[in-house]
C-alpha cells in the first residue's frame, strides 16, 4: 500500500511538472515575420519548414498543432513580429489568419479586373462588379491599382467594400493634400485625365509629359486623338483600328469628341495621379511612340507628322 502511494506521488508530481513545462513552453513567445507563407503539409512538416526557415518551434508544436487544428496551406497574416506561441499556432490554422495578394494591374479596366479577382478568391465575378458599382464612386477607377492583402474569408460584399473604402482613403488625402478638400466631382477629372496617362505612357519618366500634351491640347480646345481613351471595359486588350474609331460614337472616342471622357478609361496608379496634378512644363502637343517602345514628343504638327512618314518609310524597308 505504501509503495503504491509512492508510485502515485511520483506520478502525480511528474505529470504536474510536465504540465507546469508545457505551460512555461507555450507562454515563450515566437519571433516572426509579419507575414509568412505555409505549405501544403502536415503538423510535422509545416513545423519542420518553420524550424528551417529559423523559427523557433519543435517537436512539441507539432503535438500541439495536432490538438489545435490541421494548418492550412498559403498566406498567413502575422499582428506581431513577437507573439505568444499559442496564438501564433492557432494562426496556422485560422481562415481568418490566411490571406491572398490581390494585384490591380494599372491600366486595366474594373471589367476584367473583377474577372481576375474572382478566380483568385473562388468568388463570384457578377456579384462583385455589381457590389463595385453599387459602392463605388466612380465608374472606373474606383480601385486603386496596388497590391492588396486580402484575407480568404472575406464575403464579396466585403472584398469590395475593403478595397474601395482603403482606395477612397487614399483617395481623400491627396485631395485634400492638393485642393484642400475632397471634392469628387474635381476629383474625377483627375482620374479621367490620370488613366489616360496611364494608357498613353510608356513609362513613368514620360507620365508627367504626356500629361502636359493632354493639358496643351484641353486648353487649345484640339481633339485628344489618343488611341487609349478607346481602351475602356471590355475593350482593355482590343487593338484600336480605323473601323472602330469611325464606330465608337462614346465620349471615350477623343478622335470625335473634344475634351475628356465622361469617365476615367482604366484604374490607375499613385505615379499617373501624381503626373495629372503635377504636368511638366512644356509646349508639346503631339507624340509618336519610337522604335525603343517610348515617345518621342512634338510642338508642332510638321514636326510630328515628319517624324510619322520616316517611321513609316523604316517600317516599309
Amino acid at each position: 500500500m505504501r509503495y503504491k502511494k509512492i508510485i502515485f506521488n511520483t506520478i502525480f508530481v511528474l505529470a504536474g511538472s510536465l504540465i507546469l513545462s508545457v505551460f512555461f513552453y507555450i507562454s515563450q513567445p515566437v519571433k516572426t515575420k509579419k507575414n509568412i507563407i505555409i505549405p501544403s503539409g502536415d503538423s510535422k512538416s509545416v513545423i519542420s519548414y518553420l524550424a528551417k526557415k529559423g523559427y523557433d518551434v519543435g517537436i512539441i508544436d507539432v503535438w500541439l498543432l495536432k490538438f489545435i487544428g490541421k494548418p492550412l496551406e498559403g498566406r498567413v497574416y502575422i499582428p506581431h513580429t513577437l507573439m505568444n506561441r499559442l496564438e501564433f499556432l492557432k494562426r496556422l490554422v485560422s481562415k481568418s489568419s490566411h490571406y491572398k495578394i490581390i494585384t490591380l494591374i494599372p491600366g486595366e479596366t474594373t471589367v476584367i479586373f473583377v474577372k481576375q479577382l474572382a478566380y483568385q478568391m473562388n468568388k463570384d465575378a457578377k456579384k462583385l462588379l455589381k457590389l463595385y458599382y453599387l459602392m463605388s464612386p466612380y465608374k472606373e477607377a474606383g480601385i486603386l491599382a496596388d497590391s492588396y492583402n486580402v484575407p480568404i474569408v472575406y464575403s464579396e460584399k466585403r472584398i469590395m467594400s475593403y478595397l474601395i473604402n482603403l482606395t477612397e482613403s487614399r483617395y481623400k488625402a491627396l485631395a485634400t493634400k492638393y485642393f484642400g478638400r475632397y471634392d469628387k466631382d474635381k476629383w474625377q477629372k483627375i482620374l479621367v485625365i490620370a488613366s489616360i496617362i496611364q494608357k498613353e505612357a510608356a513609362n513613368k519618366k514620360e507620365m508627367p509629359i504626356v500629361a502636359s500634351v493632354i493639358y496643351n491640347r484641353l486648353k487649345k480646345r484640339m481633339r485628344l486623338q489618343m488611341d487609349g481613351t478607346l481602351n475602356y471595359g471590355k475593350y482593355s486588350h482590343i487593338k484600336v483600328t480605323p473601323q472602330r474609331i469611325k464606330s465608337d460614337n462614346t465620349s471615350y472616342n477623343t478622335y470625335k469628341h473634344r475634351g475628356l471622357p465622361n469617365r476615367p478609361v482604366c484604374n490607375v496608379s499613385i505615379d499617373a495621379i501624381n503626373a495629372a496634378l503635377n504636368p511638366a512644363k512644356t509646349d508639346y502637343l503631339y507624340f509618336f511612340r519610337n522604335s525603343r517602345g517610348e515617345h518621342d514628343f512634338f510642338s508642332t504638327y510638321k514636326s510630328h507628322l515628319k517624324e510619322v512618314q520616316k517611321r513609316r518609310k523604316e517600317l516599309n524597308r
